[in-house]
């Protein structure tokens, strides 16, 4: 008993270390979530925006690697399995993106826009370019605590 007991805790500390159990805990409650989903009760429509919003929320998620958190809300909310095209998004959004903005979630550029107080004027009076010039790449991948405060 004592040496399984053991094998667990040594098991569960190298899953935790490889960043797998995390992982693994995501994939069980999705799969949760999918076994008791009921399908038999119709989902409302989607409004235009909740669909702008959760695919917006969809590629945040799946560019930061939350597959299964992505899983869940495609699930939930009745989204189309298939995401919208990013181009067709920021036009419905009217963005216009920099060569910068196209290699991250549309969701940072928006967050940027709204954080430096939307000093870009745009001519149409719409959402300004999407530049990510003052986000360096190196913190986008790091955990909020991790990133440089300004």
């Amino acid at each position: 008993i004592l040496t399984d007991l053991f094998m667990v805790i040594v098991l569960r500390d190298t899953l935790e270390k490889r960043g797998a159990l995390g992982q693994i805990k995501a994939r069980i409650r999705a799969e949760v979530f999918n076994a008791l989903d009921d399908q038999s009760e119709p989902r409302p429509p989607l409004s235009r925006e909740n669909l702008l919003i959760n695919e917006l929320i969809r590629e945040y998620l799946e560019y930061n690697k939350y597959k299964y958190a992505a899983s869940v809300l495609t699930a939930e909310s009745g989204q189309p399995e298939v995401p919208l095209d990013r181009q067709f998004l920021a036009k419905e959004l009217n963005i216009v993106e920099d060569a910068n903005g196209k290699s991250v979630p549309l969701l940072y550029g928006i967050l940027s826009h709204f954080l430096h107080g939307g000093k870009e004027e745009s001519i149409q009076n719409t959402l300004p370019k999407v530049s990510l010039l003052n986000y360096p790449k190196q913190n986008l991948g790091k955990a909020p605590t991790e990133r440089n405060q300004k």
